[in-house]
């Protein structure tokens, strides 16, 4: 339905966030949303690294 994502879109996108949580805000927005995907991707590491232990008996 929808094709991918052009640089026009997320100028338009960037312009939103912008006026709904103004400028001095986006770095917090930003450093929460990179801690988020970090603990994320630990969590899955941590996840496949216990199924290759085996706690099958």
């Amino acid at each position: 339905m929808f094709g991918p994502i052009g640089l026009p879109e997320m100028l338009i996108i960037l312009l939103i966030v912008i006026l709904l949580f103004g400028a001095n805000r986006l770095p917090e927005i930003g450093r929460g949303l990179g801690k988020g995907i970090r603990n994320f991707k630990e969590s899955v590491k941590d996840g496949a690294a216990d199924d290759k232990k085996g706690d099958h008996d």
